[in-house]
């Protein structure tokens, strides 16, 4: 058998009901009536109590006090009547409206108000006066007036509460959106830094390893020269890194110039300084038709893809050929990186690797809309010229530069026209 559980009445209901029988008790002992009639018996209290006992289920069971509080009120009217049931059963009619269920607060006033107009109606014709109006007036005070109240204000409440609910969620949204926009800022920070540090760090570690391994003055000091070199650039790097992460909105630190494409000589330079003594040669294949500088995104990612392509090369290639190819269509920008791989890699293969480059890299990409791909290319290693132990290692990214092909075509538009013209002209 399932057992309900009946909600606990509410102190202040109980408070109300209280108060509202010591008061009628109070206006039947000093013959305060609503009705002057031959006198007041004691069962004419009993409309009084019933609905003193509905307030305290005025918030726990609305329905069911309203439900008995309209026959207390309907054995009130042939009594002499009392002013505190007519109050407490206004109350219920309220408390019905506000605290009822939805469907409930949406009806009662209708329904009241139609139960007003019959009222009214039916007074004036059983009077066969229009004094009998007034007898509408009080119903409308004592049903319709109560029930319009208790629905406007419950509309009020519902209103902030969907208020209150909307601003709650729009701050789990705003936290939301800040932990993933830290988030963000933390993966564009750590790709970043090894890009940037990275690459002089892995040539620190090859000419280092280089001087300790052999016993030969020249071959030392070239790759400590090397390391000098590499440790001065890193450390500048690190301090403007460390320069714009102290200033709070980065407008105390000195704005660093993003590289572009028209930087890649200067870095295929850097890249054959540090591979002193590795047998590596590095080349630039720019097919590029236009050759128009890409959008300032585009080439920076560009950019950052070849750089850490190098820095792989350096710490992975086998002796061989580092080309670099750069080709473009009307929408998007073709970086290509091949070098040799194999069994000749020697000492540089000793070195850590913790697969970062190739994370940074395939979401430089993917932030542009881009593919990128590495990987051992099919077909034979031109740059050595050996089949066997040796293959191709491939680095390629495609990037779409929409604004570049979007104003390459409004170019080529306005040629075409002023073509036409041109052509009509001479016509």
């Amino acid at each position: 058998m399932r057992t309900v559980a009946i909600p606990r009445p509410h102190r202040d209901d109980v408070l109300i009901g209280a108060a509202g029988l010591c008061g009628g008790l109070l206006l039947w002992a000093v013959g305060a009536h609503t009705r002057s009639g031959p006198g007041a018996p004691a069962w004419a209290l009993l409309p009084l109590v019933v609905t003193a006992m509905c307030e305290p289920l005025r918030r726990t069971a609305p329905r069911t006090a309203l439900s008995v509080g309209v026959p207390a009120l309907i054995g009130d009217a042939f009594t002499v009547g009392s002013i505190a049931t007519v109050l407490m059963f206004t109350d219920l009619v309220y408390a019905a409206a506000l605290y009822g269920p939805s469907s409930v607060g949406r009806r009662l006033p209708r329904v009241t108000a139609l139960a007003t107009v019959t009222v009214a109606i039916g007074s004036v014709a059983w009077l066969s006066s229009v004094n009998g109006m007034l007898l509408g007036v009080a119903a409308g005070l004592v049903l319709f007036a109560p029930a319009a109240t208790g629905s406007l204000v419950r509309t009020h409440r519902d209103a902030a509460d969907a208020a209150v609910l909307r601003a709650e969620q729009t701050s789990l949204l705003a936290e939301a959106d800040r932990a993933q926009a830290v988030a963000a800022e933390r993966i564009r920070m750590a790709r970043e830094l090894h890009d940037l540090i990275a690459n002089h760090l892995s040539a620190i570690a090859i000419h280092s390893t280089a001087a300790l391994s052999l016993n030969d003055a020249v071959t030392s000091r070239e790759a400590l020269a090397v390391i000098r070199e590499n440790s001065v650039e890193g450390l500048a790097e690190m301090r403007r890194l460390i320069e714009i992460l102290r200033s709070a909105d980065g407008k105390d630190a000195e704005p660093a110039a993003a590289p572009s494409l028209d930087a890649l000589d200067a870095l295929l330079d850097h890249a054959r300084r540090n591979g002193t003594g590795a047998e590596l040669r590095f080349t630039l294949d720019d097919r590029r038709t236009a050759r128009r500088a890409p959008s300032a995104p585009v080439g920076l990612a560009a950019y950052r893809i070849v750089q850490e392509s190098l820095a792989n090369a350096l710490k992975y290639a086998a002796p061989g050929e580092v080309r670099v190819v750069l080709a473009d269509t009307d929408a998007a920008l073709s970086v290509r990186v091949d070098s040799v791989y194999g069994a000749e890699r020697g000492a540089r293969d000793r070195l850590p690797g913790s697969g970062q480059g190739l994370v940074g890299m395939a979401e430089r990409a993917a932030l542009l809309g881009g593919t990128f791909e590495a990987g051992p290319a099919a077909g034979r290693d031109r740059q050595s010229g050996r089949d066997g132990d040796t293959g191709l290692w491939r680095v390629r990214a495609v990037l779409p530069d929409h604004a570049d092909g979007s104003a390459r075509r409004r170019g080529r538009a306005r040629q075409a026209g002023a073509d036409r013209r041109d052509g009509s002209a001479r016509r």
